[in-house]
């Protein structure tokens, strides 16, 4: 980089380093309980109590945006991932919800993985914008999470 450039790279907002902690801190809890159902079960709830904390609209979408995944694909467990909720299949990230509240965004996001089956052609979209989930967009992501985990 030429010393004449004015911008320059200040690392990890803050925003992203608490969410690495928070990830540090979720494997940590995951390690130590018990059996896989007791795992299970306590990172259901670990999801349902971090989407309780969220702000009105991101809570408001966060809880439809779960309702809609769970029902639609019981086999997706849920989890935290990097504080945000997140489904998996065999341990695996397929889908999650970003609130736009925890990065200062304009809207929340619902993100699908590498692992998620939405190949259509030579690119399609991997991630999907939320600004309020109508029936519509509660069809749009029940139909994106079932050709995911086809």
């Amino acid at each position: 980089m030429s010393s004449t450039e004015s911008s320059t790279y200040e690392g990890f907002t803050a925003e992203e380093r608490a969410a690495m902690k928070e990830h540090a801190q979720d494997q940590k809890k995951a390690a130590r309980r018990g059996s896989r159902a007791d795992k299970a079960a306590e990172a259901a709830r670990d999801v349902l109590a971090k989407i309780a904390e969220m702000q009105d609209s991101d809570r408001i979408m966060a809880e439809r945006v779960h309702a809609v995944i769970t029902a639609t694909a019981p086999a997706l467990a849920p989890k935290l991932w990097y504080g945000m909720p997140a489904y998996t299949l065999d341990g695996k990230i397929v889908c999650h919800f970003q609130s736009a509240a925890k990065f200062k965004t304009r809207y929340a996001t619902l993100g699908f993985s590498d692992q998620a089956n939405l190949d259509e052609g030579a690119m399609w979209p991997a991630a999907f914008a939320l600004t309020e989930v109508t029936p519509e967009v509660e069809a749009r992501i029940s139909a994106l999470v079932k050709q995911a985990v086809s």
